[in-house]
């Protein structure tokens, strides 16, 4: 693997977080990578299926959350209600897809989902995490043992002056929950079993943009299924080389969706975190869960685990069929009233 955006040969130099270091870190934790799938050949575009046999037939069979070689994209989506929550019970005809505006026809519907699930935990262990790391690393265990079912995969990575890759792709919660309990505060990772950084960040701050960054591009881009990127932290970002938008296009053009348990109480900030956890959330799909106490963090958990194993999935053909790499904003609509969609905000789209 290779970092693709933003002068990436000075990048992998600057962040220190190369494709070596993922592969050792791999052997080290005896975790099983995931394959990426060969791409297929490009060729004509399949025919859609009949209206009578839409809700019935299986998505093809590579499963990709935007299959590129077909010109196929899903879209995931969680209904919630006025009560907060989840609607179970919607059909095809209750949803409206749109892409830049335009209504697009869906290919595919279905409730029951079966594609596996990847993840990236991501724990700051900077300074100001200090008094609740201990509840971080309770809740975080509990959720991937909750949460993760046979095929799924995840891996964890701590940051804070630097970025550490504790545990590689694995469909082991145990090998998991391991590595979420070695997390410590400001600790090279080398030293507790993972695979550190080689660069320190540039002012001795928090590394979170570089962290979302490069989970998001080295390691979930090249991943099928659905994916999610779990983030515990207070969102207060000071040591980065990156920026926010590097981040959040790293994540979107993985087709990762980011929710961010925001834990803002326990450390004094400069306040831009609520802000900068609302826009990693709002801008690939997912959402910011406020904490407040212990309590309170394994709730977030609870909810996070709820959504991710209570989606609709929505298959379409683009109408556009550019292959111009440009951003495609997505829409979905849902005709029940006093409901709220969490959905895919867009991809972009391929460029040959």
């Amino acid at each position: 693997m290779r970092l693709t955006s933003i002068v990436a040969g000075a990048l992998i130099l600057a962040l220190g977080f190369s494709a070596a270091s993922m592969m050792a870190a791999r052997a080290a934790a005896g975790g099983a990578a995931a394959q990426a799938a060969a791409p297929g050949p490009l060729g004509a575009r399949p025919q859609e299926p009949s209206e009578e046999s839409q809700e019935s037939q299986p998505l093809p069979k590579a499963e990709h959350p935007l299959q590129v070689e077909v010109n196929l994209v899903n879209v995931f989506v969680t209904v919630r209600d006025h009560h907060n929550a989840i609607l179970a019970d919607l059909t095809k005809d209750d949803f409206k897809v749109y892409e830049d505006g335009v209504e697009q026809k869906v290919a595919y519907f279905r409730k029951e989902m079966d594609m596996p699930l990847t993840l990236g935990i991501l724990m700051d262990t900077s300074g100001s995490m200090e008094r609740i790391l201990s509840a971080e690393q309770d809740a975080a265990s509990r959720f991937v043992r909750e949460v993760m079912r046979k095929r799924d995969e995840a891996l964890v990575i701590s940051f804070d002056t630097d970025i550490n890759l504790l545990a590689d792709f694995t469909e082991d919660p145990a090998v998991l929950g391991r590595a979420i309990r070695h997390t410590e505060i400001n600790v090279d990772a080398s030293g507790i079993g993972g695979t550190a950084g080689t660069v320190p960040s540039r002012n001795g701050g928090t590394d979170l943009y570089d962290a979302v960054y490069l989970v998001s591009n080295e390691k979930l881009n090249s991943e099928t299924g659905r994916k999610a990127v779990v983030i515990l932290t207070d969102a207060e970002d000071t040591g980065s080389r990156l920026s926010l938008g590097d981040a959040i296009e790293a994540a979107q053009r993985a087709n990762a969706v980011i929710h961010v348990v925001l834990i803002s109480d326990y450390a004094a900030t400069n306040g831009s975190g609520p802000g900068v956890a609302s826009k990693m959330a709002a801008e690939t799909g997912g959402r910011v869960i406020n904490v407040h106490n212990d309590k309170t963090l394994e709730k977030a958990f609870d909810i996070i685990s709820e959504e991710l194993r209570s989606q609709y999935v929505l298959s379409y053909y683009p109408a556009n069929t550019a292959r111009d790499g440009q951003f495609r904003k997505i829409k979905v609509d849902v005709s029940r009233p006093d409901t709220k969609v969490l959905a895919l905000k867009g991809y972009y789209a391929p460029t040959q």
